[in-house]
């Protein structure tokens, strides 16, 4: 009966304009608030009863100040938009169990008064889980203190929890849903679930809670990819593809058009650029691409959510991590979106908006002014309290344990203990440093071992009984996509010394340790004591200590600037209090957005923790961001130039040829085999050229099903195009099927990759998907596929 009544009183509200429809903040609560639908028409949403193309802007309200929140939906809408779609951050909201925090900058009910006010409609995307390159995909890292706690599945704690932040959620704006005369018109069930696993019970009770927070007439949708979407499809909601720009349009719909020929379309993330990762390149895509998608879309009536319109910055610790592997996101999410990090309209801003003012009934309104940006001369830093003369009173235990045990999310964490006497050189293996590690021998560094490259271990010289060893991790974000969302911090199993005594191997499991807690808190930084910068010299590696650095500096005008981090190591940085995020030398970021709103004329203040040291203890406030600028010595590429892959002793366990086209492929072996490396050599492509391009590969057990990526490694690739583009061999198992590997240009075939899984596998066959565009560019044809225990000849 409500549906009815709710169809009747639109379809005398339909003529009604948006501004209409909204009464403005101070109106919520009276009874001038007009009730409204939203939901799933014949081939088409309908809006209070009529035809509606969703032109969605993505953008997050903790990755922009508060102060600015209006500046970037006014931006939105005159871009040409009708609809603000935005993520709900759990850890960022309930930092601890039961401590829900929904005021500044996390005000999720203000932010959706302000998209009101602007008549802009709202698309709530509530998770629990978000991915948005996020820590932990915006779980919240207390979780992991039940170490056997199963995530996005019906673990009995993992559901209560979630059951009482939807209800927080829905305590602030449930009344806010188009029904009520706001103007959320869909609410999203968990994100991108087919990614994962599939789980239709687990889906369908996220749903529940959802229908009993927000009301039995909410629009409830969930999103996924074409190739995944019907794994976890529930009868009940509606169902939405998320793809890259470039992609073939028709072909990500088709498997929708044929199981529901009467839904609505929607693109619910097409995806404007990247993001950037520590030590690759600058993720960019073309204009031309993304602009050529929408417009597709809209031609033919499709709605659609641009991820990102807006991308803002991972303040803070908030920055997530890729996976398989450990690929640390960057601070800024700038994500070369329409409107850059600091909410500046850019090139492709303008095309766009070009190319939606046709689709729009209206002259879009101007865009509105661009912030102030200012320029801070140098300035040092005059203080620093060195980090291992401030530690705080040590835990002591015997093994090992993780961050996460000692109820500490985020920052660094020193184990320390005496070693035995070693009179040789000894291997020193850490399981595993999650995720920064530096190793020091009374007091003196001996090497780190980074997670991203895969580093456990290390040699260390001969020393005498009772030498202290010191293992000081600083722990990056939690990686937010795939299974490995459960990423404990700190070291994570154990610690060994490896001695060879008279041709023998003699393990031994290190305890007895003291830990030292370096949690990421102003507390911690203001309980240091400080000391003049000018009483230290750099060291032989010509750094300064590592610690917290602290000065002032003076302002006669406030405005948005970007802070030159060029002369400094690996840390964090706070201005006023706010957390402005990470830096790290190898770049590709070497500045960090500071917005004007967070300065003030006269005396600011700046803490800076840096866990290496830096080279020079100076900053300065920079008009433009320095995003894309590498200073790191490891290649991003997976080939020694001195070797070429010998594979004229090997025997393929199958020739074969692809089809033409997209999609997912595969190709199954003659019989099982056994092994570890496996290499797909490249012979011809479909289109005649020269190029080869994978965006997906999988290898399949003997009873069919997907092998675990996790583990694996590419060992060689003949050729990677990491200078037009972000188009490494990794690429082809980072669960992204809008990124992909390619070969350089005017390489000639044939071209061959070769991938260390790990461990040895029983093999049935390989699954392959080429890149998304309608020409599928780079497409193979003719392959050869080895299978080997050891590794090949180079």
């Amino acid at each position: 009966m409500s549906r009815l009544i709710n169809a009747l009183v639109c379809a005398s509200l339909w003529l009604l304009s948006p501004t209409m429809l909204f009464a403005n903040s101070n109106e919520a609560e009276t009874s001038t608030t007009v009730a409204g639908s939203f939901e799933a028409g014949k081939g088409t949403f309908l809006l209070n009863g009529k035809p509606f193309v969703v032109k969605a802007a993505e953008l997050h309200y903790p990755r922009i100040p508060r102060d600015y929140w209006e500046h970037r939906i006014k931006m939105c809408k005159a871009l040409g938009m009708n609809t603000i779609c935005l993520y709900v951050f759990w850890n960022a909201h309930e930092s601890e169990p039961d401590k829900f925090d929904f005021t500044g900058q996390n005000d999720l009910a203000e932010f959706i008064r302000l998209c009101k006010e602007n008549d802009m409609y709202v698309i709530l995307r509530p998770g629990p889980y978000v991915c948005a390159e996020w820590e932990m995909g915006g779980l919240p890292w207390w979780l992991l203190k039940k170490k056997d706690i199963r995530l996005r599945e019906q673990d009995p704690y993992f559901m209560e929890r979630v059951d009482k932040f939807q209800k927080a959620v829905a305590a602030q704006v449930a009344d806010m849903t188009i029904a009520n005369g706001g103007p959320i018109i869909m609410v999203q069930v968990e994100n991108e679930y087919g990614s994962y696993g599939t789980d239709k019970e687990y889906v369908g009770a996220i749903r529940d809670m959802l229908r009993k927070n927000f009301g039995e007439e909410v629009t409830l949708f969930q999103c996924d990819w074409a190739s995944n979407f019907l794994n976890n499809g529930l009868d009940d909601l509606i169902w939405t593809m998320n793809f890259g720009t470039g992609a073939n349009i028709d072909k990500q719909f088709a498997k929708l058009k044929e199981v529901r020929p009467d839904s609505p379309l929607m693109c619910s993330e097409f995806w404007s650029g990247w993001f950037d990762k520590w030590g690759g390149n600058h993720e960019t895509r073309a204009a031309e691409n993304m602009i050529a998608g929408i417009d597709e879309m809209l031609s033919k009536g499709i709605s659609f959510s641009l991820y990102m319109t807006h991308g803002g910055t991972n303040w803070g610790h908030w920055a997530g991590a890729n996976s398989p592997g450990f690929a640390p996101d960057v601070t800024s999410y700038d994500y070369d979106a329409p409107i850059s990090e600091s909410g500046r309209p850019t090139a492709k801003y303008h095309a766009l908006r070009e190319t939606l003012a046709k689709y729009s009934d209206r002259k879009l309104p101007p865009v509105p002014k661009t912030i102030l940006t200012i320029k801070i001369p140098e300035f040092g830093l005059t203080e620093v309290g060195p980090l291992f003369a401030n530690l705080p009173a040590p835990h002591k235990d015997e093994k090992i344990k993780t961050m996460e045990e000692y109820n500490q999310g985020f920052g660094s964490i020193l184990y320390r203990t005496v070693l035995p006497e070693l009179p040789t050189s000894t291997l020193l293996t850490v399981n595993d440093a999650h995720d920064f590690a530096q190793i020091f021998l009374d007091g003196k560094y001996i090497g780190k071992l980074d997670r991203r490259l895969g580093e456990k271990s290390l040699q260390l010289p001969s020393v005498g009984k009772g030498v202290t060893l010191e293992i000081l991790v600083e722990a990056m974000g939690r990686i937010n996509f795939g299974r490995a969302i459960k990423d404990f911090k700190g070291i994570t199993d154990n610690v060994t010394i490896t001695e060879n005594r008279d041709g023998h191997k003699f393990v031994c499991d290190l305890g007895d340790w003291e830990v030292f807690n370096l949690d990421d808190k102003e507390e911690f930084y203001n309980s240091m004591e400080y000391f003049p910068v000018e009483a230290f010299t750099p060291g032989d590696d010509g750094r300064m200590p590592r610690g917290v650095y602290r000065t002032t500096f003076n302002l006669n005008k406030t405005g948005d600037t970007f802070l030159n981090m060029e002369t400094w190591g690996k840390g964090l940085v706070y201005v006023n209090g706010h957390p402005l995020g990470r830096f790290w030398e190898i770049g590709p970021q070497q500045t960090l957005y500071l917005p004007g709103c967070w300065l003030r004329k006269g005396e600011n203040e700046i803490v800076i923790f840096d866990i290496i040291g830096p080279k020079k203890a100076v900053t300065e406030g920079l008009e433009k961001p320095i995003i894309d600028k590498l200073q790191q010595t490891a290649p991003i590429t997976h080939r020694d130039a001195t070797s070429t892959l010998d594979l004229s002793a090997e025997t393929a366990v199958i020739n074969g040829s692809f089809a033409p086209g997209n999609g997912w492929q595969e190709i199954d072996f003659d019989s099982p085999v056994k092994g570890r490396y496996v290499c797909l050599e490249l012979l011809n492509s479909q289109d005649g050229g020269d190029e080869a391009a994978i965006a997906e590969l999988y290898l399949t057990d003997a009873d069919g099903k997907r092998i675990s990526r996790e583990p694996w490694k590419v060992r060689y690739a003949d050729s990677e195009e990491v200078k037009k583009g972000n188009h490494a061999a990794d690429k082809t198992f980072d669960l992204q099927e809008s990124t992909y590997w390619s070969t350089v240009s005017g390489i000639a075939y044939p071209h061959s990759i070769v991938i260390d899984l790990g461990a040895p596998h029983t093999l049935r066959g390989l699954q392959y998907l080429p890149r998304m565009e309608s020409h599928t560019p780079g497409a193979i044809k003719d392959f050869r596929i080895f299978v080997k225990e050891t590794d090949f000849r180079y």
